[in-house]
C-alpha cells in the first residue's frame, strides 16, 4: 500500500458524522487537499489525470468498504442539513449591494481576510474547498462513468426518503433559481435601469412576467416531474422569458451612449447580464439527463468565479470599459482638430503654437515671481496651477494651441484608426495618418518653442530696463536652474511623469464631461426656472448649449494647470522629490536664465546639457502621454489582432523613401482647413 493510499484510509476511518460543524468541514477540506494531492501547484492535462486518478481510488476505496457508506449517508446528512446551497449556486460572484464602489471594498476584504471553515454558507465554504484552477480543470474532464460513481455516492438513499435520489438536488437547483429570478427582476425593475429602457421595452414588462413565468415552471417540476412534457414546455416559455428581459435591458445601452456613462448603471447592467446566464446554467442542470455531470461542469464555472471576484483589476477593468470608450471616444473626435494634412493646415498650425508660446512666455515669468515671493510649498504650488490653469484656458479661448496637451487627444483617434485594419490599403492609410500625426506635432513644437524663447528675452529685457529682473531673478537662481534641467540627471524620468500628468488631464476632461452630460446639466441650465429667471430664456439656452460643448476643454485645461502646480508639493509632503518638466515652460524658463547670465552662458557645458535635457523633455512628454491614451484606447474599442509587424514594415519603408514626410506635408495633399483648438 503507498503512503497515499495510507492517507486516504487514515482520513476515511477519521470521519464523524457527530463532530462539531467546523471538524467535519475541515474534514473535507483535508480529503479535498488529498485528491489534489502534489498537483495542487499546477495545472496541466497530466495535473488534471492525476486528480481524476485519485478521484477514482477514493470511490474504489469506498466500495470495499460497505460500514463505511453508512457512516458517510450520516455524514453527509449532516453536511446537506447544515449547509446553505443557495448562495453557492445563485450569488456567488455577485456583489451583495449593487454599487461598484461597495463591490471594490468587499473584494478587497475578502483578499485581505481569511475565511472562516466554520460557516453554513456554501458559497464561503467553497474558497477553501476548491481554490485553484485546478479544481475547475478537473471537474470539467470527469467522464460518465466517474460522474455516475460519484452521483451514487452522494445521492443514492438521500435523506428524503426511497425512491427520491435526486429530490434533494432538484430542491437546491429550485430554491436558487428562485433566488436568481427575484435578483433579476429587482434590477431591471429599478429605477436607474428602468427609466433608461425605451418606451417599447417598458410597455411589454418583461420583467414583470419573469416571475410568474418561472413560478409555472416551478410547479410544473413539483408537480409532473424536471423531465417532463409540462415542465419542458414552461421551461421553454421562461427561457424565451429570459431572452425578453436581456433584450430590454440592453436598450439602456443606447440611452448610455447618448446621455453619458453611469460606472454604478454599467456595473448593474453586467451584473444583470451575468445573473441571466448563471439562470441558464442552473436550468441546464435541471433539465438534463445526466445530471451529476451537468452539475460538475456548473461547479468548474463556480470555481472559476470564485477566483475571478477576488480580483481588483478584473472588476476595474470590466466596469470601466464602457466610460473608458465614452472619454477615448470624445478625445478622438477632438483629436482630429490636432491632425494637419496639408500645408494649409501646417502653417495654421504653426500659427496657433505660436500665439500658445507667446502666451507661455509670460507664464514663465509669472511662475518665477510666485517662486520669488517664497510662500509655503502648498500654496506656491496653488499659485502656480492657478496660473498654468489661467494661461491653458486663454490660449483655449483665443484658438491657440499647446504642443504638449495634443498626444492624449490624437492617440485615440489613431487608435480608432486600427479598427479597420483588415481593409485594403489600411495599412498604408495608417501609415499616412501617423506622418500627418508627427508632423503635427513637430510643428506644435516649433511654433511653441520658436516664440516662448523670443518673448520670454524680450520681457527680461523689459524688466531689466525698469529695474525689476533682479528682484525676480539673480545669477545663482539662474545657475541653478540650469544646473537642475541637465539631461543627466532625473530630467528624463521628471519629464515622463509630466507626460503621465498630461493624460491624466485628458480623462478627468473626459470624466468630468461624461458626468455633466449624464446628469443633464445643460439641459438644467436651458430650462430650470431659476436659472430661466436669471439668465432669460434665449441666453440659458445658450448657455446650456455652450457648457455642453466646452465643459471638457475647460476641465482639461484647468485639472492640467492644477496638476502641474500642486503634485510636486503632495510628493513632497511624502518625501518624494519631483519637479515638473513641461517642454515650453522649461524653454521659458532656459532662456529667462540664460539671459541673466548672458552671452558667456553659450561657452557653458551645462547649459548645451540642459538644452539636450530639454529635447529629451519633449520627447517624453510627448512619448508617455500618447503611450498611455493609446493603451486605453485599444483597450477602451477592443483593438487586438493587429498585424505590427506589418505595420513597422510600411512605417521604415515610408521613413526611408520619404523622410521629409514625417516632418513637412508633400505639395499634392489636400485636405479641407479646419480651426485648430488648444
Amino acid at each position: 500500500m503507498t503512503i497515499s493510499q495510507l492517507e486516504l484510509v487514515r482520513l476515511l476511518e477519521s470521519l464523524d458524522a457527530s463532530a462539531p460543524r467546523v471538524e467535519r468541514h475541515l474534514w473535507l477540506i483535508r480529503l479535498m487537499d488529498w485528491i489534489r494531492g502534489d498537483s495542487r501547484g499546477d495545472d496541466n492535462d497530466e495535473a488534471v489525470q492525476l486528480v481524476l486518478a485519485r478521484v477514482r481510488l477514493l470511490l474504489d476505496a469506498v466500495a470495499v468498504r460497505p460500514h463505511w457508506r453508512e457512516r458517510w449517508r450520516r455524514w453527509w446528512t449532516q453536511f446537506i442539513t447544515g449547509t446553505d446551497a443557495t448562495p453557492l449556486l445563485a450569488d456567488l460572484g455577485f456583489a451583495p449591494r449593487a454599487a461598484f464602489l461597495s463591490e471594490l471594498a468587499h473584494r478587497l476584504r475578502r483578499r485581505l481576510l481569511p475565511v472562516t471553515p466554520d460557516t453554513t454558507n456554501l458559497g464561503e465554504l467553497l474558497y477553501l474547498l476548491l481554490p485553484s484552477e485546478l479544481d475547475a480543470r478537473w471537474l470539467r474532464a470527469l467522464d460518465k462513468d466517474t460522474a455516475r460513481r460519484l452521483g451514487e455516492l452522494l445521492f443514492d438513499e438521500a435523506p428524503d426518503g426511497p425512491g427520491s435520489d435526486m429530490h434533494y438536488a432538484e430542491r437546491v437547483l429550485l430554491d436558487a433559481l428562485t433566488y436568481a429570478v427575484s435578483q433579476i427582476s429587482a434590477i431591471g425593475m429599478s429605477p436607474d435601469i428602468r427609466s433608461r429602457m425605451t418606451v417599447e421595452a417598458r410597455q411589454a414588462r418583461p420583467f414583470h412576467e419573469l416571475p410568474v413565468q418561472f413560478e409555472a415552471l416551478r410547479t410544473a417540476v413539483l408537480t409532473h416531474g424536471r423531465l417532463s412534457a409540462p415542465a419542458q414546455s414552461a421551461l421553454a416559455a421562461f427561457r424565451e422569458q429570459l431572452d425578453a428581459c436581456r433584450t430590454a435591458a440592453f436598450t439602456v445601452y443606447a440611452h448610455l451612449e447618448e446621455h453619458g456613462i453611469s460606472i454604478d448603471i454599467e456595473f448593474q447592467m453586467r451584473q444583470l447580464r451575468q445573473r441571466v446566464m448563471r439562470v441558464k446554467a442552473l436550468l441546464l442542470c435541471l433539465e438534463t439527463a445526466e445530471p451529476v455531470q451537468a452539475a460538475a461542469q456548473l461547479l468548474s464555472h463556480l470555481v472559476r468565479v470564485s477566483r475571478d471576484t477576488l480580483s481588483l483589476r478584473d472588476l476595474v477593468h470590466t466596469n470601466t470599459q464602457l466610460l473608458a470608450a465614452k472619454v477615448t471616444e470624445r478625445n478622438a473626435e477632438g483629436g482630429e482638430h490636432y491632425i494637419t494634412r496639408n500645408r494649409a493646415e501646417y502653417q495654421q498650425m504653426l500659427r496657433a503654437a505660436s500665439g500658445g508660446g507667446a502666451v507661455l512666455a509670460f507664464t514663465t515669468w509669472i511662475k518665477l515671481g510666485i517662486g520669488a515671493l517664497g510662500l509655503s510649498a502648498f500654496w506656491g504650488g496653488l499659485a502656480a496651477g492657478l496660473n498654468y490653469a489661467l494661461s491653458f484656458v486663454f490660449i483655449m479661448l483665443l484658438h491657440w494651441t499647446v504642443a504638449t496637451k495634443q498626444p492624449a487627444m490624437t492617440a485615440p483617434a489613431m487608435a480608432a484608426r486600427l479598427r479597420d485594419m483588415q481593409a485594403p490599403g489600411a495599412i498604408d492609410h495608417f501609415v499616412s495618418e501617423v506622418a500627418n500625426l508627427l508632423r503635427s506635432q513637430f510643428a506644435a513644437i516649433l511654433g511653441n518653442l520658436g516664440l516662448v524663447v523670443p518673448v520670454v528675452l524680450l520681457i527680461s529685457l523689459l524688466l531689466a530696463q525698469l529695474g525689476w529682473g533682479g528682484s525676480v531673478m539673480d545669477p545663482a537662481h539662474a545657475q541653478e536652474i540650469i544646473d537642475k534641467h541637465h539631461l543627466i540627471g532625473p530630467t528624463p524620468l521628471f519629464a515622463a511623469i509630466t507626460g503621465l500628468l498630461l493624460f491624466a488631464s485628458s480623462l478627468i476632461a473626459g470624466w468630468v464631461e461624461n458626468w455633466f452630460v449624464f446628469h443633464r446639466l445643460d439641459s438644467a441650465i436651458a430650462h430650470h426656472p431659476r436659472s430661466v429667471r436669471w439668465l432669460g430664456a434665449a441666453r440659458a439656452k445658450r448657455w446650456g448649449a455652450y457648457w455642453r460643448d466646452h465643459i471638457s476643454g475647460y476641465t482639461a485645461n484647468i485639472s492640467l494647470g492644477l496638476l502641474l502646480g500642486l503634485v510636486p508639493p503632495i510628493l513632497k509632503f511624502f518625501g518624494i522629490g519631483f519637479d515638473v518638466r513641461h517642454v515650453t515652460l522649461v524653454s521659458g524658463q532656459l532662456a529667462a536664465a540664460a539671459y541673466e547670465l548672458g552671452t558667456g552662458v553659450l561657452h557653458s557645458s551645462a547649459f548645451w546639457w540642459a538644452v539636450a535635457g530639454t529635447a529629451v523633455t519633449a520627447l517624453m512628454n510627448l512619448a508617455f502621454s500618447f503611450h498611455f491614451a493609446f493603451r486605453l484606447a485599444l483597450t477602451a474599442h477592443n483593438v487586438t489582432g493587429v498585424d505590427r509587424d506589418r505595420i513597422h514594415a510600411a512605417l521604415w519603408r515610408r521613413l526611408w523613401r520619404q523622410p521629409l514626410s514625417f516632418i513637412l506635408p508633400a505639395r499634392d495633399e489636400v485636405s479641407s482647413p479646419k480651426e485648430s483648438s488648444a
